[in-house]
């Protein structure tokens, strides 16, 4: 079974996400924040990672760069699904390593859903 690391601080969003998720049978593990997203990522070893950039303690961005420096990590795929749609914010991250960018208002959850089921195959 694939894991997937859901790092989302909107609640409703998160538990979305995880049932989506949860139905086409992957393993979702919820992070609410970027430190905890950090703190998760040592005892969990997801197969990739759904990042959201606007996050208490640190941001998406600042996740983002740890785990592409991190020997143990950096080779996760990160799909970054973010309000910010602004073409400098898709450029940094992936500059910083995400492997693909979905502005939530203009994704559903299957168009989500497929998206990680492509990176997921790669």
């Amino acid at each position: 079974m694939k894991k997937i690391l859901v790092v989302e601080d909107d609640l409703m969003l998160a538990k979305a996400y995880k049932s989506k998720l949860t139905k086409l049978k992957y393993d979702v593990v919820l992070a609410g924040d970027g430190q905890e997203a950090l703190e998760v990522l040592q005892q969990f070893k997801p197969d990739a990672i759904l990042l959201d950039l606007v996050l208490p303690k640190k941001d998406g961005f600042e996740v983002l760069a740890e785990i592409k420096a991190n020997q143990a990590w950096k080779r996760i795929p990160v799909l970054v699904a973010s309000n910010l749609s602004q073409e400098e914010s898709v450029k940094r991250a992936m500059n910083l390593g995400a492997v693909g960018y979905v502005t939530k208002t203009n994704v559903t959850l299957e168009e989500l859903a497929l998206s990680l089921r492509s990176i997921l195959k790669s």
